[in-house]
């Protein structure tokens, strides 16, 4: 092969990878910008687990424990819905009850950054500064509904129906690991003690995500 046949084909070469490279220089960062809102379905991760306990030895003694666990069903971008387990037990001297709750939760995540306007001030900017402080750079606020059913342990023969809202935030405090508080209320339809009824629940909730 002649030296001029071999430049040629080198030149053809250089001229191609050119073309791949500015190709991907366009290319790749709207790739990027698509992956971010991708549907994820059943990530599984992150899954959380949550606890509430009050234990009270007089007028009235007894002892309430609330434990919730999760895990992620669908995610897109910002948005996610939950799959959510929940067991509530009050046991005092006169009575116990039980109750098993299993719930969807979709939730938005960053919900202060649907407030990022005026530029000049954004709201959302003043408002995380004003609730974290100097945790406003890691704090993950979000807003949720659930939606579900309940199963009292005692004298209920079919399930009740549940739903509600809830609010809080996370803050990452280890690689794929965060703190989570949220304030939950539900409403849900219960038996107790023979009778049907409605119940409203107010829940502070710490535990984990990861």
């Amino acid at each position: 092969m002649s030296i001029r046949k071999r430049e040629a084909i080198l030149r053809s070469l250089l001229a191609r990878l050119c073309l791949c490279a500015i190709a991907s220089a366009f290319l790749l960062p709207a790739q990027t910008q698509a992956q971010e809102a991708l549907l994820e379905i059943l990530p599984i991760r992150p899954f959380n687990f949550d606890v509430a306990l009050r234990q009270q030895s007089f007028a009235p003694n007894d002892r309430e424990v609330t434990l919730q666990a999760g895990i992620t069903a669908l995610r897109y971008g910002d948005g996610e819905v939950r799959v959510g387990y929940q067991y509530f037990s009050i046991h005092t001297d006169d009575f116990r009850t039980d109750q098993h709750a299993l719930f969807l939760n979709p939730r938005w995540n960053n919900v202060l950054d649907l407030l990022e306007f005026p530029a000049s001030m954004p709201i959302g900017r003043m408002l995380k500064h004003l609730f974290f402080g100097p945790l406003e750079d890691r704090a993950v606020p979000y807003i949720g509904a659930l939606i579900g059913t309940v199963i009292s342990g005692q004298g209920r023969t079919s399930p009740g129906l549940l739903y509600g809202g809830q609010t809080g935030v996370r803050f990452p405090v280890a690689q794929g690991i965060s703190l989570d508080l949220s304030l939950q209320f539900t409403q849900y339809d219960v038996n107790f003690r023979g009778e049907s009824g409605q119940s409203q629940q107010w829940l502070f909730l710490t535990g984990f995500r990861y």
